[in-house]
Formats: C-alpha cells, structure tokens, sequence
C-alpha cells in the first residue's frame, strides 16, 4: 500500500500548475469549477478507508477505482491523485475536456450500492489582467471602459469610493457592464473589479472631472499634495527648487567654461605682449641700418 502512493506521489510531483481551487463533492448535484491549467482539490468522502469500494465514473469510464483491499488504481490519466485518509482527489494541469458529468458509486461489504452521486465540473479560463480607460465627452460626461485579458463569462462590478455607483452618478450603463458614462462632475477613486468562478482581478483609478487631472507628489518641505486641479493652469506639482538646482548647476559650469576661456586668451595675450616687447628691445640696442648709406655721407659733409 505505502509502496504504492509512495511511486504515485514521485510521478505527479510538479505536475501542479497555476491557480488552485477546491470544491466539496459530496453532495450529489454539486456543481464545482476548476481554472483551465490549474488544480481542483475535490472532496469526494469524508475517509475512504472506512468505505469497501467505489468506483468514480466519467462518459463509462472508470477514472479512480477503491476496494476493500485498499489498491488504487488510477485510469487512464496520471494528472489525478487520490488520498484515501481525507477522501481528496487532486486533478492537476486541467483542461478543456475535464469538463462534464462525474459519477460516484459507493458498495458495502454485502455488495449493495448506494445512491449513486453525481458532480458537473466547469472549466474556466482566469481573467489575467484589467484595464481601465476613461474619455471625455462633448457634455462634460465621461465613459469609462474596463477590458479584461483572458477569463471565460467574466462579471464586472463597479464602486467608487467604495461603494457601488448609484442611479444619480450613472448616465448610462450599468455597474454589471464593462463600460460605464458618468454624469458630469462625478469624481472619486473608481474601481473596476471582474471575476469569474476561478478568478478575481481589479484595476483602480483617480477619476477627475473632465477638464482636470489628479497630482499626486510630495515637495521638498514635505508637503503631500493629493487632490485634483485644473489641467490647463497646473502649476502644484512643479518644483521650483529642481529648476533653480538644474539652473545653477548649468550656471556654474558655464562660469567655470568661461573662466578657462579667459585664461586661456589671458595667457596668449601676455606672451604675445611680452614676444613683441622683446623685439622692441632689441631694435633699439642695435645701430640702425641705413636705407641709402650715401645720403648719411652728405649730410656729414653739409
């Protein structure tokens, strides 16, 4: 027996995937869901070791098979894995085709069956991700749309401020619906939640009269600012001091650009200057060269 749950337990290690959920079944006519490459955890029996046998039956096919013997025998897929101490059956990696009617018969000892029990399992693919999107119309009223990735027969419901969204809030639409038009001036922190019998995701949003949009930063003396204003106009959430920060510091590079420029020019003019000083020097401790020597001569004679 241990012998043989021990080889079960080594072959469907890590064969669990995504969203796991659990569903009691021993109630006949239970309806339960799984999520489509998930795990349902179903309850079929308190203990099955209390029980003779019992076969669990799917379109005359029998997929787990108990007897008094306390084999177990599993058919045809190794997905599914049963614990006879609390009477769970693991099915793992879920598809499509799990989907339908389950049947368990139950015998005593004397061979008599019971009643036998029957369970519809759903499969259903999760909602991944949601959306929100918001546009202003021509009035001042706004649509808000709420577009959810994956999911089978999703179900949305809204709130605002977390309450639902009442007669006088909606223009049209519903709070069942996936798209919803506010009145005008309808402002407040809006959620959109879709679920399905597998699955729950939600997105929120700011949601700001048309015309304004919401801030939300904290300024350098620690002020929070949180609120709407007026977008055309908007001035709360710029930082004077980043832009004088940022300015100083192209002023001072600039400065300091501008000192090894003058530097720079201030050397080159001094040695210049000092080059032609030089030169002035040195014309003047020579005797100067006539251009007409014979000129010289008369003016000695006269």
């Amino acid at each position: 027996m241990e012998a043989v749950f021990g080889l079960m337990v080594v072959v469907l290690l890590g064969v669990s995937h995504g969203i796991e959920t659990y569903c009691d079944g021993r109630k006949d006519g239970t309806q339960c869901y799984g999520a489509l490459g998930g795990t349902l955890v179903l309850q079929l029996m308190d203990d099955a070791t209390e029980i003779n046998s019992f076969n669990w039956i799917k379109n005359q096919s029998n997929l787990l098979r108990w007897r008094s013997s306390n084999s177990v025998i599993i058919l045809p897929d190794n997905r599914f894995f049963f614990t006879p101490s609390n009477g769970t059956l693991r099915m793992n990696n879920l598809r499509r085709n799990d989907g339908g009617e389950y049947t368990l018969s139950i015998s005593n000892e004397n061979g008599e069956i019971s009643p036998q029990r029957t369970l519809h399992l759903f499969i259903q693919a999760p909602v991944s991700s949601v959306l929100l999107d918001s546009e202003c119309l021509s009035e001042g009223e706004m649509r808000v749309s709420c577009s959810s990735e994956g999911g089978d027969s999703p179900q949305y419901n809204w709130t605002l401020d977390g309450r639902t969204l009442t007669d006088a809030e909606l223009l049209s639409g519903n709070t069942e619906t996936d798209i919803i038009t506010l009145k005008q001036h309808i402002s407040g922190h809006l959620v959109c939640s879709v679920r399905n019998n597998v699955s729950h995701v939600s997105s929120s949003k700011r949601l700001c009269t048309c015309g304004f949009i919401f801030i939300n930063c904290i300024l350098s003396d620690g002020t929070q600012i949180s609120t709407c204003v007026f977008e055309a106009n908007n001035t709360r959430c710029i930082e004077p001091t980043t832009s004088i920060a940022i300015d100083s510091s192209l002023i001072i590079c600039s400065l300091k650009a501008a000192v090894v420029i003058i530097l720079v020019i201030g050397i080159t003019i001094f040695f210049a200057w000092k080059k032609k000083k030089s030169k002035i020097a040195e014309g003047s401790a020579d005797p100067r060269t006539m251009d007409h020597p014979e000129n010289s001569v008369l003016m000695v004679q006269m």
